[in-house]
């Protein structure tokens, strides 16, 4: 009986590293994999702000959405992110700003102002699209972040391709070892959690 608890203990134990590696090679693929193409919006993850400013990590997100937008990959643009603690304006509404600042069209500059977590930054985002006929958008966030992103997307119904951000806050092996160990657990947790939703 020992034995046979030892062996399916063993399994088990490679169950977990075989999907751990296959989950870990999803995340960099997408980390690496621009798969930009013409489409009706691009997708601002949401990143914070600080002081009411759009954060570092916020701004190289909208930076990349409006080089999309200067382009012509995309015509208009939705920034994500609702209000955070101790803040007067939605997160999206500060990047709004700087988007502008940047020499995007206010009319070509949607917000979603509702979200805390980037499931609901895409499901919200998803209801904008529906709203105003588009149909097809680039996903915009950090390269770590974009396969947990794309799953999201695809769940929340939107007709999506990635396009990670080519410069990231994130530039030092130990600010990226925690952002990636972190997406290895949220991207896991997701999958598991969507097997009973």
């Amino acid at each position: 009986m020992k034995k046979i608890i030892k062996i399916i203990l063993k399994i088990s134990i490679l169950a977990v590293l075989v999907y751990l590696i296959a989950t870990s090679a999803t995340i960099l693929y997408y980390a690496h994999t621009d798969n930009q193409q013409k489409s009706d919006v691009a997708i601002v993850l949401g990143a914070g702000t600080i002081n009411n400013e759009a954060s570092p990590v916020f701004k190289e997100r909208v930076n990349h959405a409006v080089n999309l937008y200067k382009e012509g990959t995309v015509s208009k643009i939705i920034i994500t992110g609702g209000l955070g603690e101790g803040s007067v304006l939605a997160d999206s509404q500060v990047a709004k700003q700087y988007a502008l600042s940047l020499g995007v069209s206010d009319k070509d500059v949607l917000t979603e102002e509702e979200s805390t977590i980037t499931q609901e930054n895409l499901v919200n985002a998803a209801e904008i699209m529906r709203e105003n006929g588009f149909k097809s958008a680039v996903i915009v966030s950090d390269p770590l972040h974009m396969a947990r992103a794309m799953l999201m997307a695809k769940d929340a119904g939107i007709q999506a391709v990635s396009s990670p951000t080519p410069t990231s806050a994130y530039k030092s092996f130990d600010t990226k070892l925690p952002f990636f160990l972190r997406e290895e657990m949220y991207y896991c947790g997701y999958r598991i959690l969507r097997i009973f939703s």
